[in-house]
Formats: structure tokens, C-alpha cells, sequence
């Protein structure tokens, strides 16, 4: 029997050799049973929380292909303790064919699942009681309840019991203090940003001033003109955190003001409260609704504003460029930091004209297409061909293994010295199960392109352009265009931006366009692939 052997530990306070001890004990445990093992799979100082872990996913991807018939874990919380996750693995790994054994619990069963699972999350919360219980504490004594906030420096201890106390960093303090008269100045927050990066001030985390570092949200208290410990309130649980069950994200919400913890330290106050209090009015006086961009859950979820968002990036800093007016894109870092000498903007309509006109001018123009039909056809079923060919090769050399072995089994019978083939056999088997696994991860090649394929992916180019053009279709035609892109790059040149397209709607582009790219038929397997879709070849979404 195959085993994989899986091991995590979730602080960093444990040793790194408790992987080591883990993996050892299960070898040992696989040896006694006559399992061979396969793999080991490893996550270091990672909560098991979540099953978003390096370690884990790849053990899953890897049962999921029958790599192995077993997984081995010292305990079933090593795996997971989110009752949700380990219920879910359970279930995947049975569907697989796979066994989790731990040497805690032995065969894991449905039982071991209901039961482990929530002790696993009762752990969890109970941890996290704790946790909170002792930052409490702390804070309540005007200490740090977790984080280094940007103005003070922590005092380091070894005494756990003075833990949390921190002292007022002058340098970064004057900076707050110059934030504070600068912005009452009538300075915005972006200006300020551009500023100190200018002057080459680093901001919290050492990392670069952004408009958002500064101005923050007021109604959560972030951003440095909102940190009321500046004027010597500490305040603490104004926010809490959970993990997004799909992604596996921390998501904040703010807690009722009720449960916020306040303590007065008027040691730690960097700001007056004259200045203090000039700044919230100004603040007042230019509020405006978040509520757009703040708590709304769905807001996330919300198509983007125009077709290609968020996909374009600056091709001289790798940042984003953003609207920075109704229809003007610009290079964000550019224009809100000024770490980017790229000032050079485009207008969002003339950037999709761009792309789109691309698209019915190499797919749609009759007198172009007629050769990229017959050339994309020839190019894709030669690929096709290829992946068959390495099939076939590869299950006849299997073929030819297995009657190699035969022979010796055969041989061996009629009383050949079996040491004399041990060697070979070796070689032999070792091939067989190369040659087994190539087989078992590879796809069958799917059949040879029609000639008349290619016009009906011309003819699903066209809807797909005129459903942009339709209210009532726009959305999924959107969708589908979106996902053939992986990046837009806009390139200064010569005063002008070149745009660069990559994606499988990059590849469509430069293979059609083939006498103006010398590696055209190299880019038909990005079309191949798209046709090997349903989502392409049944229309869906177009």
C-alpha cells in the first residue's frame, strides 16, 4: 500500500524540529504496517484553522490523482481542526479512494470526524477566549493590546508580565505632528503621501505613504489622523475579525462602541488637542457617505466599473492604473504616492476601442481570416496529433515492459538464478511505474479540429462584440471577455502608450496576426485550449 505522510505544527514558538519528530513516528508506523511511503507533506508555523495551506492543498491535489492509497498523520487536528474542512477533506479523500490514518486515532472514521472535528473548533474558540482574555488585560493596564503602531517604538522584556509597554519614537513623532498641520494646512491626504515619499520618509512598516495610510476611515479609527492613542486614548476591540470561509481571508467589522475597551495614557499623547480637534473639524466638514465602499458585504461582489478593471497595470512601476477621472486612466502610484515618473494617461473608451477593434479586425475581416482559418486549423491538429503520438509511444513502451517482466518471471520458473535478474528487474519495474504515472496524469488529446470549427469560433467573436454593445447581455459578455485576460500592460513609448495584452486573448491576437509575429503558430496551443472548452465550444456564455 501507497502512504503519504503529513505533518504541521501552527506556532512559532514550537520547534521546527516537531515536524521532524512527527514524520518520524509515522515512518516508523508505516514500516510496521508494509506501506510504502510516496511523499511527505509539510506546513510550518500554520494555524490549522484553514485548509489554505501550501502543505495540505498540495497532499489533496496529489490523492486527488491517486498518487498514494493512504495519508498518515500523527492526529486528525494536524489535518484541520475547522469542523467544515475536515468534514469536506473526509468526504474528497473517500471519493479518491484514500484512508486517513492517524496515530492518535487510528482508521479515521465518520465518528472520528463528528467528534474530533468539533473538539478541534471548540479548541479554537476556547484559544481564542484566552487570547483576547489576556490582551484585555493588558490593555486595561494602558499597554499594547497587539501591533506596533507607527510614532512609538516597543520595549523589549523578558518578562512576560511588562509586556506591551511602549515609548514614544521622536523622529516618527514629528512626522505625525507635521501630517497633523500639513492636512489642517489644507493639504490632502494624497499631497502629504507624495510628499514624504519625496523626501524619502518611510512610512509605518517601513513601507511607502499612501493617501489611505493617512486618511483612513474615521469611523473605524484607522489612518494615522484617526489614532486617538495620538492624544493619549488607547482604544482597543474596536474592531473584530473573522475568516472568510471561501477565501480564507481575515475580514473586518466593527464592534458596537459598547464593547470597546478605553484607557486613558496620557504619557503616550504626540498631539495637542487643539490641533486635534482642528483637524476632526476639517474632517467633518469634507465627510461624505462611505457606505458605498465600507461595510456592505455585497460591495466586494459588484461587477467592475468598466470592462478590462483592476486587469490594467503600469508597465513602468508593475501598480495599477485607476480612474483618476470619469473616463481618464492613470498610473495610481503615479498620481497618489508619486513613486512613478509615469504621467502619461489614456482615456478608458479609447483603451477598449483598442482591444476590441484588435479582435474584428484579426477575427472578423473576411480577406485576414480566410488564411489565420486555415493555418489555425492545420496548427491546432498538429498539436493534437503530438499529444496523441506521446500517448501511444508511452503505452506501448508499457506494453513492452510488461512482457519484459513476464519473461523473467518466466525464466526464474525454469530455474534462471533469480540474481542474475534482479538488477534489470529493478530498472524495469522502476520504468513501468514512470510510465504508469505519465499515463495516469495525462488527458486524452481531444479529437482533430473540423475545418469549420475555426469559422464557428469567428462567429462566436462577433456575438461576443455585439453582446457588449446589449444592455441586457453585456454582463456575461463582460465575464467571458475578462477571463480570457490576465493583464494589461500600458507601455510608454516615445510619449505614448503601447498597449501589451497577456492572456489568452493576447495569444488569440498575435496568432491571427501572424506575418507581424514571426512565433505565430507557437500561439495556436493558447487557442487549442480555449476550443477544448466547453465553455468555448458549446457557446456557453456567448
Amino acid at each position: 500500500m501507497k502512504a503519504a505522510l503529513y505533518a504541521r505544527y501552527s506556532s512559532d514558538n514550537q520547534r521546527d524540529a516537531s515536524i521532524e519528530d512527527q514524520l518520524r513516528i509515522c515512518r516508523a508506523r508505516a514500516e510496521r504496517e508494509g506501506w510504502t511511503i510516496i511523499d511527505s507533506y509539510t506546513d510550518r508555523a500554520i494555524s490549522g484553522a484553514s485548509l489554505l495551506r501550501p502543505g495540505v492543498q498540495e497532499l489533496i491535489s496529489d490523492a486527488l490523482k491517486g498518487r498514494f492509497d493512504v495519508i498518515l498523520a500523527e492526529s486528525l487536528d494536524r489535518l484541520s481542526r475547522d469542523q467544515e474542512d475536515i468534514a469536506g477533506l473526509y468526504k474528497r479523500m473517500r471519493f479518491a479512494g484514500v484512508s486517513i490514518v492517524t496515530l492518535s486515532e487510528g482508521e479515521v472514521s465518520e465518528l472520528h470526524i463528528g467528534l474530533k472535528g468539533t473538539m478541534g473548533a471548540l479548541f479554537l474558540k476556547d484559544l481564542a477566549d484566552k487570547t483576547r482574555r489576556g490582551l484585555r488585560g493588558r490593555v486595561e493596564k494602558g499597554r499594547s493590546g497587539g501591533g506596533l503602531c507607527y510614532g512609538y517604538d516597543v520595549i523589549r522584556t523578558a518578562d512576560p508580565d511588562d509586556r506591551g509597554e511602549r515609548d514614544i519614537n521622536p523622529a516618527e513623532a514629528n512626522v505625525v505632528r507635521r501630517i497633523f498641520r500639513d492636512y489642517l494646512s489644507g493639504q490632502s491626504s494624497r499631497t502629504i503621501a507624495m510628499t514624504l515619499n519625496r523626501e524619502g520618509i518611510s512610512g509605518p512598516q517601513g513601507k511607502e505613504w499612501g493617501p489611505s495610510t493617512i486618511h483612513g476611515n474615521p469611523k473605524r479609527g484607522t489612518g494615522i489622523l484617526n489614532n486617538e492613542l495620538y492624544i493619549g486614548r488607547l482604544v482597543w476591540n474596536r474592531l473584530r475579525y473573522m475568516k472568510d470561509p471561501d477565501t480564507g481571508k481575515r475580514v473586518s467589522r466593527p464592534n458596537p462602541e459598547s464593547e470597546w475597551v478605553v484607557q486613558e495614557v496620557p504619557d503616550l499623547r504626540i498631539v495637542d488637542q487643539d490641533l486635534w480637534d482642528a483637524v476632526k473639524k476639517r474632517q467633518k466638514s469634507l465627510s461624505f457617505d462611505t457606505s458605498a465602499t465600507g461595510s456592505n458585504p455585497m460591495n466586494d461582489r459588484r461587477r467592475p466599473k468598466h470592462l478590462f478593471g483592476g486587469l490594467i497595470k503600469c508597465g513602468c512601476c508593475g501598480g495599477g492604473y485607476s480612474l483618476i477621472s470619469k473616463d481618464l486612466l492613470g498610473c495610481a502610484a503615479s498620481r497618489n504616492k508619486g513613486t512613478c515618473d509615469n504621467r502619461l494617461n489614456i482615456r478608458r473608451d479609447a483603451l477598449e476601442a483598442s482591444i476590441l477593434n484588435g479582435l474584428r479586425k484579426h477575427l472578423m475581416s473576411p480577406e485576414l481570416f480566410n488564411e489565420f482559418c486555415a493555418e489555425f486549423t492545420r496548427e491546432v491538429n498538429r498539436l493534437r496529433i503530438e499529444r496523441g503520438a506521446d500517448l501511444a509511444g508511452w503505452r506501448s513502451e508499457l506494453e513492452k515492459v510488461d512482457r519484459e517482466l513476464d519473461k523473467m518471471v518466466d525464466a526464474i520458473l525454469q530455474g534462471f538464478p533469480p540474481a542474475k535478474l534482479k538488477d534489470k528487474a529493478e530498472k524495469l519495474e522502476a520504468r513501468k511505474a514512470e510510465l504508469s504515472e505519465l499515463l495516469d496524469n495525462a488527458d486524452e488529446p481531444p479529437p482533430l479540429l473540423h475545418p469549420n470549427m475555426a469559422r464557428m469560433y469567428q462567429d462566436r467573436i462577433a456575438k461576443l462584440c455585439e453582446n457588449l454593445q446589449s444592455e441586457e447581455d453585456r454582463g456575461a459578455a463582460v465575464d467571458v471577455l475578462r477571463s480570457l485576460v490576465d493583464e494589461i500592460t500600458l507601455v510608454p513609448e516615445n510619449g505614448e502608450l503601447s498597449i501589451v495584452l497577456r492572456g489568452d486573448l493576447g495569444a488569440i491576437l498575435r496568432f491571427a496576426a501572424g506575418k507581424q509575429n514571426p512565433d505565430f503558430l507557437s500561439e495556436a496551443e493558447a487557442l487549442d485550449n480555449l476550443l477544448s472548452q466547453k465553455s468555448l465550444v458549446a457557446g456557453v456564455g456567448f
